[in-house]
């Protein structure tokens, strides 16, 4: 054998104590860090990178949570309203619905209605909440517009005062009441509205309505009416709705007073006696009529006037309107109360009279403590 390779055999072979061999050798050094990797500019994108990505993660847990509690049922525990003024910001409306209990969190309101696009379509009202009712159900609420609407119901027959006393008292319209329009120029119906509606425009909306309905019956109006203008037309129609508040009956006592105006015969109508003495304020209830009533000279007497009086009694409903502009068919130019709340109607002076002493005989009593209360001024029928 070599030298060379006994000495080699024994460098590889070098004979180690059991101390040794067990002992832990040195592991292989880790591989040096790039000059790419130790740059200060790939540090700092790993850096924006790791922390993008906690605030995406975050973001996206808040937004979880807040959709959540924008979706889930309310703290209303009750039912509940609330009025939204006119020009409020979405941040004034988020403060009063979380101060009223309807919300939670007016924070999250706001955010999730803006969320929604939504900021600038809540309108203006009072709305009622159910109990439960999440934001979302209330931002949908705000958005619709369907809020609480109130019923202001004019009657047929009544005056422009009375609707003016009537529309002044209503608590939930505002602001004071626009100038007296003329009579008849209010349409009597039932409106609904919001609170907070100005009663200038309630009385606004009347006025336009009724007209639009005064046009559109006039333009069907009988061509043989023997009325001059659609002035008269509702004048007549006043008359009407006042003598009857029978449905079956106005377009009968409508073709009264018509052919009465074709014979040149007085009206003689008490509704307009009443208007001429007390106005659009009406009759006393305690007060009767009496024969001085009917001497009274006032441009509204149709028992004094010939003709039609200088305008309306009232303000006439689709009803009366209809009957003056096409009537009945009839000869009748007299009527009166049958005592039952109708009345029954005559051609002939002598069926009338035998007509008035029926109903003077159901009246009699009725009318007995008035007279006596003034026997000098006696109650028309005695």
């Amino acid at each position: 054998m070599s030298e060379d390779l006994k000495g080699g055999e024994d460098r590889k072979f070098t004979p180690r104590s059991a101390n040794e061999v067990l002992r832990p050798g040195a592991g292989p050094l880790p591989p040096k860090r790039s000059r790419g990797a130790r740059n200060q500019v790939v540090v700092f994108f790993n850096f924006l990178f790791s922390s993008t990505l906690v605030i995406l993660l975050v973001a996206a847990a808040i937004a979880y949570w807040g959709k959540s509690e924008f979706e889930a049922p309310g703290p209303l525990k009750a039912q509940a309203s609330l009025i939204v003024p006119r020009s409020s910001t979405l941040d004034s409306i988020a403060s009063n619905l979380e101060r009223s209990g309807i919300i939670s969190d007016a924070r999250i309101f706001e955010y999730g209605v803006r969320f929604s696009d939504a900021a600038g379509q809540l309108k203006a009202g009072e709305y009622g909440f159910a109990p439960g009712s999440s934001m979302r159900d209330v931002m949908e609420k705000l958005r619709s517009g369907a809020s609480i609407l109130y019923s202001v119901t004019i009657p047929e027959g009544w005056t422009v005062q009375q609707i003016f006393d009537r529309v002044g008292k209503e608590e939930v319209l505002t602001g004071a009441l626009p100038p007296m329009v003329a009579e008849g120029t209010l349409r009597p119906d039932t409106y609904r509205v919001q609170r907070g509606m100005s009663r200038t425009e309630l009385i606004a909306k009347m006025k336009a309505a009724q007209n639009e309905l005064v046009e559109e019956i006039w333009k069907r109006r009988d061509a043989t009416l023997p009325v001059a203008d659609i002035g008269q037309f509702v004048t007549l129609a006043s008359i009407v709705e006042k003598e009857t508040g029978r449905a079956d009956e106005r377009s009968r006592v409508a073709s009264v007073f018509l052919n009465r105006l074709n014979e040149g015969m007085r009206l003689q109508s008490d509704p307009t006696v009443i208007y001429g003495i007390w106005g659009g304020a009406g009759k006393p209830a305690d007060e009767p009529i009496r024969q001085s009533h009917l001497k009274s000279d006032t441009p509204y007497n149709t028992y004094v006037i010939k003709g039609l009086p200088p305008g309306p009694i009232a303000n006439p409903g689709r009803a009366a309107l209809e009957a003056v502009a096409n009537p009945s068919s009839t000869d009748d130019v007299y009527f009166v109360a049958d005592g039952t709340g109708g009345h029954v109607f005559s051609k002939t002076l002598d069926e009338h009279n035998a007509n008035v002493k029926r109903y003077r005989q159901i009246e009699r009593e009725r009318n007995a403590a008035a007279a006596a209360a003034d026997p000098a001024d006696p109650i028309v029928g005695e």
